[in-house]
């Protein structure tokens, strides 16, 4: 990442008001792993704080309550990036940000749900905004499409369900990686040019953000957040077995272990099955 500060700017808050951007964060899960949500509302309500509006349940908002430091990225419209860190205090369901949060016509017209909770985060650090390296990020999804193939695991028995994969697999798509750093805190880093070798496996060329990939020691548990713009995603936890060549090209690949539905309203695990239970109390 770029040099780090411990405030927003006046401009940097107004970019985060808006609705339609990316909000990335990782927390770590009750087992010490990393767990990645896209939670879009994210705002810096003022410059030393970010909040986090809750409009459905799902595992992050319990995460970051039991493990308070998390890594978070935000990608407005312009593909500007900002990463950082912060580090949740509270929760209120009244309030001007609460208030705000459901003046916005994403949640204000929303038939099915509003915003119930906000949550607050002191920031601990910021980037800079940086532009996406699209130059870079192209030519590493195109080595990554020539070199997967043989990086493939044979293994004919499917991880990712057929739609998954697509997702990752799809061109347009954006993925980040997070990890848990030496000091217990989640890492993220975008790894766009990620791509499914077969439906066990992920490969990725480290053209784009290779310095920050190349850090993550080989056997490191990582997990892989696959988003469309079409608000398509998918979660993947696994092991990243380093950086060999395949095909002459460098690629760095995850094996899959764990597979996360993490689109509403039926946020849910996926790989491995949990097996269905009779309901049997209303």
């Amino acid at each position: 990442m770029t040099v780090a500060r411990s405030c927003f700017t006046h401009d940097e808050q107004k970019a985060f008001e808006p609705a339609e951007k990316i909000g990335i964060v990782a927390c770590v899960n009750p087992n010490g792993q990393p767990h990645v949500s896209l939670i879009t509302s994210i705002m810096a309500p003022r410059p030393n704080q970010i909040t986090l509006g809750e409009f459905c349940r799902g595992l992050s908002k319990q995460y970051i309550q039991q493990a308070p430091d998390i890594a978070f990225l935000i990608m407005t419209m312009d593909r500007r990036l900002w990463r950082g860190r912060a580090r949740w205090t509270h929760l209120r369901r009244e309030g001007p940000e609460f208030q705000h949060y459901n003046d916005i016509p994403m949640f204000r017209y929303n038939t099915y749900f509003g915003i119930n909770t906000v949550h607050y985060l002191d920031l601990v650090e910021t980037t800079e905004a940086t532009p996406l390296p699209m130059a870079s990020i192209v030519a590493s999804a195109l080595l990554t499409r020539l070199g997967k193939g043989a990086a493939a695991t044979g293994d004919p028995q499917r991880i990712l369900k057929p739609f998954a994969e697509g997702l990752f697999n799809q061109m347009g798509s954006l993925k980040f990686i997070s990890y848990i750093g030496a000091d217990g805190v989640p890492e993220i880093v975008p790894v766009v040019q990620c791509q499914a070798a077969d439906s066990r496996r992920l490969a990725f060329a480290p053209l784009a953000f290779g310095r920050e990939l190349r850090r993550i020691s080989t056997g490191t548990e990582v997990a892989v957040f696959c988003l469309t713009m079409g608000m398509e995603d998918v979660l993947i936890r696994g092991t990243f077995r380093g950086f060999k060549h395949h095909r002459m090209i460098s690629l760095g690949t995850v094996d899959i272990e764990w597979v996360y539905n993490s689109m509403p309203p039926a946020h849910g695990q996926i790989y491995p099955e949990v097996p269905l239970e009779p309901v049997i109390e209303f």
